[in-house]
């Protein structure tokens, strides 16, 4: 037979045996498989800088969030500070306390409406029932008027901005009615 004879019946046998074609068949699907593991493995590699970035971006917007909480706060009372100011004014000028007493008295007001809007409430003090949660006893006192136990007067307002007291309210606590000498 010619050489040309023996290379084609050579390349026959190769493509009519099994094992050759079995053994391309297996490196093609060993390629195809590493193909997708490499791309896998990059969409893991993306999804873990993403879920990196966002937490980053997260704890940026938390932080500016908490920096600014306060700001529609401040922005409520900055005209009450104006008002303070120009009660002052006002008082350094007139002669009679009576104008600065009024004048006072509206920016309280104003004040205490200003911290209502915003959830921030004074809490009940005298004739209540003694709170450790909510008052800070500074003294006790006897009193004829209010039992053991309850408020009499408070030393300092506290307040509550919804249900979290932000200052105990410094009270006075009754131990009831003073002893009498019938002597």
């Amino acid at each position: 037979m010619p050489d040309n004879a023996h290379a084609a019946a050579d390349a026959a046998f190769e493509s009519a045996d099994p094992i050759s074609q079995g053994q391309d068949s297996a490196d093609q699907k060993i390629a195809a498989l590493e193909s997708d593991l490499r791309e896998a493995n990059e969409r893991v590699l993306r999804a873990q800088a993403e879920l990196e970035n966002f937490r980053k971006r997260s704890q940026r917007e938390l932080a500016d969030e908490r920096r600014y909480a306060v700001v529609p706060l401040v922005r409520d009372l900055l005209p009450v500070v104006d008002n303070l100011e120009r009660a002052i004014e006002a008082a350094q000028k007139a002669e009679g306390g009576q104008s600065l007493l009024d004048g006072v008295k509206l920016v309280w007001a104003q004040l205490e409406n200003v911290l209502k809007q915003h959830q921030c409430v004074r809490i009940d003090t005298v004739g209540t029932p003694f709170d450790p949660n909510q008052h800070q006893a500074i003294a006790q006192e006897p009193s004829d008027q209010y039992p053991a136990g309850t408020v009499t007067r408070a030393a300092q307002s506290g307040y509550k901005l919804h249900d979290r007291v932000i200052r105990p309210a410094q009270v006075f606590v009754s131990t009831g009615a003073p002893a009498r000498n019938d002597n």
